[in-house]
């Protein structure tokens, strides 16, 4: 990826400092004062622990950023803001050309370790993911290491079309698709249809890797940066995470009605779809199309 002179995005919330935990009131002093008053008071301090370990998200978020002298990801850092700024270009003009209405951006949260979202706690292993309560992207930063060395998907692109496809779900909130998607699948869950629900989970997932393609279709046209292998590197990713293959190598089997994002030749070729037209609105097709033919 040619990337050098691109501007960097500013909504990048860096809070990797402390493993994405900070103690706050004082640390070991504020633990024996809260242990010390639920005694007095006789009730339970584990939760308020638990609270105090998790973090104050404001003061996360307010944290100094890293000098990027002594830090070893800074070169990443830069990658992703670039990444992130390519898609807030993008959008803006897609949603202005297609939908009428101005597209808010998510901001993206770097943690390292765990992090505390409004959608609950999660640790590294959790992978990236986007928070439709917050509508931020979280990322930590070490997956993409994981991506190269577990999941043999190395390169530039393969993280930039990690990221495209987080935004993607942030596009398709803002659309008010993924809540007409939770609330169909609230619905079946409560019939007992958990393979309908997950299906639909499915379709959501491979709408996010179409509209990571249309991004990359528009990016370049705009102003290009792909070079030779790019292109390959996101649809080996998109082919590394696939669920049949990624329940063979945990498990050594695949169950195709517990599926929720879709098999390896699914995503690359959804994404593939998405880069070739460009088309936004052909992102409908994803929930026309009998779940047979995706």
């Amino acid at each position: 990826m040619r990337l050098e002179g691109r501007r960097e995005s500013d909504n990048v919330i860096d809070a990797r400092r402390g493993g994405g935990r900070m103690m706050v009131g004082g640390g070991g002093l504020a633990t024996l004062v809260i242990v010390l008053l639920a005694w007095f008071f006789n009730v339970d301090p584990r939760p308020l622990l638990q609270d105090m370990q998790q973090g104050d998200p404001a003061a996360i978020e307010n944290a100094q950023p890293i000098d990027p002298a002594d830090d070893p990801q800074a070169a990443m850092v830069s990658f992703v803001k670039v990444v992130l700024a390519d898609t807030e270009d993008t959008w803006l003009a897609l949603f202005q050309r297609h939908v009428g209405e101005p597209y808010q951006p998510a901001p993206l949260h770097l943690f390292a370790g765990s992090v505390q979202s409004a959608c609950g706690g999660a640790s590294s292993a959790t992978g990236p993911f986007y928070c439709p309560a917050d509508q931020k992207v979280y990322i930590d930063l070490e997956f993409f290491d994981e991506m190269k060395e577990k999941f043999k998907a190395p390169g530039d692109f393969a993280m930039a079309y990690v990221i495209a496809h987080e935004v993607g779900h942030h596009v398709q909130h803002l659309l008010g698709l993924s809540m007409k998607v939770q609330e169909q699948q609230a619905r079946l869950k409560s019939r007992g249809k958990d393979t309908e629900a997950n299906r639909l989970s499915v379709r959501l997932e491979l709408q996010a890797d179409y509209l990571a393609g249309v991004w990359a279709h528009h990016a370049e046209k705009r102003q290009p940066f792909l070079e030779q292998g790019d292109i390959d590197e996101a649809l080996n990713a998109a082919h590394q995470i696939g669920d049949d293959r990624l329940q063979k190598s945990a498990q050594g089997y695949v169950v195709p009605d517990a599926f929720t994002h879709g098999t390896s030749e699914q995503r690359a070729r959804w994404f593939r779809a998405g880069f070739r037209s460009g088309n936004f609105e052909d992102m409908q097709q994803l929930f026309d199309l009998p779940y047979e033919k995706l």
